[in-house]
């Protein structure tokens, strides 16, 4: 029986010994929660001490599970999809685990994220015209919600200065409009931007990167170019209101109404006469009418010296020529 108690006592420890060591694991050390452009991230560090073998985390927002047994050493609970609203108070707490092991759980420090989140740099793009240069600013994107439903009234603080010349730099506060026109510029000149975002987060937004553009030549003064559009205009409308004065006119010579007269108009219209047609594009040769004549020489010697003379003479005496008509024979 004596020997039994100290067995006993042995073994108890043992027990306990192993209860105290599951939970001898330390926890994460500097355990902060960050928000930026509204996103919600849980980040720590690993467990002061030896690591002799891998650590996992669990992590938890409010009553709501987050990631589960991560290496990794923080939680984006943007992307695991929990619900979170952007007026809200936020705290997050990890615990780490290896084996059998696991510590306590570490909360972070609580985070309100329309005041705490950081909001990024806006994106700005820059067009010249002359001597003049337009800065368009776009706000960063927010995770949950805008930036203008979340802060209502945004301004922005422009700063620019002439390329390599930073220590000159001049500053445009408070612009409510997205859009701004610097127009009292030096002309052919490279100058730099930057902008920044103010609401009422108590910190500004970050800066904008370091954007640059040349200015050109100056241009004509607004007038001439308003002037130049009216005449235009005027020129138009004063066409417009004659063609539609003279709009009867006008379709009379483009569209005359003369007519044909009424014997071309009767020979146009009427069917062609085919037996006409066909006498006149006959290929047939016409008959040829024509007589046969004979000529007979006389046989009495000419006189010589006077060779026309006689001739007169012996043709005044020929007897009458017999001239058949053949007009009969040809038709049969």
């Amino acid at each position: 029986m004596s020997a039994c108690v100290p067995a006993f006592i042995l073994t108890l420890s043992a027990l306990c010994g192993s209860a105290g060591a599951s939970v001898a694991l330390g926890g994460p050390t500097n355990v902060r929660m960050t928000s930026y452009n509204m996103d919600l991230v849980l980040r720590w560090d690993p467990p002061e001490g030896p690591n002799s073998s891998p650590v996992v985390y669990t992590t938890q927002l409010g009553n709501k599970e987050g990631c589960v047994n991560t290496s990794s050493l923080q939680c984006d609970f943007t992307r695991l999809k929990v619900f979170y609203s952007e007026f809200g108070n936020y705290t997050g707490r990890v615990r780490a685990l290896r084996g059998g092991q696991h510590s306590n759980w570490v909360e972070s420090n609580p985070v309100a994220l329309d005041r705490d989140t950081i909001i990024g740099p806006p994106n700005i793009t820059l067009f010249t015209s002359g001597a003049s240069i337009e800065v368009s600013i776009k706000d960063p994107a927010f995770s949950v919600s805008t930036l203008r439903d979340v802060y209502g009234s945004v301004t922005y603080n422009i700063t620019y200065w002439e390329d390599s010349q930073r220590d000159k730099a001049k500053q445009i506060s408070n612009i409510q409009q997205d859009r701004l026109v610097l127009s009292d510029l030096e002309v052919r000149t490279r100058y730099c931007f930057q902008v920044q975002i103010k609401t009422r987060n108590p910190k500004p937004s970050e800066p904008s990167r370091t954007v640059c553009e040349t200015t050109g030549d100056r241009e004509q003064a607004p007038w001439v170019a308003a002037v130049v559009a009216f005449l235009v205009l005027a020129a138009a409308a004063s066409l417009v209101t004659v063609a539609m004065v003279n709009r009867k006119r006008i379709a009379h010579f483009l569209c005359p109404k003369d007519t044909l007269p009424q014997h071309l108009k009767q020979y146009l219209l009427e069917p062609p006469d085919t037996s006409r047609s066909l006498i006149t594009w006959n290929p047939q040769p016409a008959d040829v009418i024509y007589h046969q004549v004979s000529v007979t020489a006389d046989s009495s010697p000419l006189e010589e010296g006077r060779p026309l003379e006689a001739a007169e003479s012996n043709c005044s005496q020929q007897p009458d020529v017999t001239v058949k008509e053949r007009d009969g024979e040809e038709k049969e």
